[in-house]
C-alpha cells in the first residue's frame, strides 16, 4: 500500500499547473490563428490582384485586409495580457 501512496504523490508532484496548461492551450490557438490570418491574407490579395479594376470588388477586397490587421492586433493584445496573467499566476 505503501508503494501506491508514494507513486500517486509523484504524480501529483509533476501535474502541470494552471498556468502552464493556460499557456499550452494559449500557444495552440494562436499558432491555429496564425495560420489562418495568413490564409485570409492570401485569400485577400488574390482578390485585390483579380478585381481587374472592379470598385466593388476592391473595396471588398480592402475591407477585409483591413478587418485581417485589426484581427491580428487583437490576437497580439489578447496575447499579451494572458501572459500577463500567466506571469502573475506563478
Amino acid at each position: 500500500m505503501k508503494i501506491i501512496e508514494t507513486a500517486q504523490a509523484q504524480v501529483m508532484a509533476n501535474a502541470p499547473t494552471f498556468a502552464e496548461v493556460g499557456g499550452n492551450i494559449l500557444s495552440f490557438m494562436l499558432r491555429i490563428f496564425g495560420s489562418l490570418v495568413i490564409i485570409a491574407l492570401v485569400i485577400v490579395s488574390i482578390m485585390y490582384f483579380t478585381a481587374g479594376g472592379n470598385e466593388d470588388q476592391i473595396k471588398l477586397a480592402k475591407k477585409y485586409f483591413l478587418y485581417c490587421i485589426v484581427g491580428i492586433f487583437v490576437a497580439l493584445g489578447a496575447m499579451i495580457i494572458l501572459y500577463q496573467v500567466r506571469d502573475l499566476l506563478e
